[in-house]
């Protein structure tokens, strides 16, 4: 593999956070590490100091020179979308806090780039990210979103290197 570089893709969540990362150089991608932080608890405030703990001891031991997070969608529920976006903040903190830059996107934009399709659903893409990273082994649904969000920053990244920024407003993908 040519120049490489390590990202942390992270599928937030305020019961479970899933994590991926990647080693790229843009064209291939050879998978590191996966999994998810079950966050257990009644109390709001608690569990997102799980979510900085774990992903910043992640960080630790992998060393990722980039962050990728899924964006927050509303569809019915604006209490789970406040609370998802609460867990987004809490991930994003402790990627900041780790000097790593962070990307966002948007969920359909991720799905597009790994399975061709906005609208695939999460059996699809655990399928995808399996044959695509040649795993023998079956992905949970959050840590397989996260290898997507992972996968789908490094095309972006690779595409923005070589200055082509199709689809592309304001810094974020969608």
């Amino acid at each position: 593999m040519a120049t490489k570089i390590r990202i942390i893709g992270i599928d937030p969540g305020s019961r479970v956070t899933g994590y991926g990362i990647l080693d790229t150089d843009g064209f291939r991608h050879v998978y590191v590490a996966s999994g998810y932080i079950p966050v257990e608890g009644d109390d709001l405030p608690q569990r997102l100091g799980v979510i900085f703990q774990e992903v910043s001891k992640i960080i630790d031991q992998w060393h990722p020179e980039t962050m990728a997070i899924e964006q927050v969608f509303v569809n019915r529920n604006v209490d789970s979308a406040l609370k998802l976006g609460q867990a987004r903040g809490a991930a994003i903190c402790a990627g900041v806090q780790a000097n790593l830059g962070v990307d966002e996107y948007a969920p359909r934009a991720i799905k597009k780039a790994v399975i061709g399709s906005g609208a695939a659903d999460k059996q699809q893409i655990q399928i995808m990210m399996q044959k695509l990273l040649g795993l023998e082994q079956k992905l949970q649904s959050d840590e397989a979103d996260a290898l997507a969000i992972a996968m789908c920053h490094a095309n972006h990244s690779h595409v923005r290197k070589i200055g082509i920024l199709h689809g592309s407003r304001r810094g974020r993908w969608v």
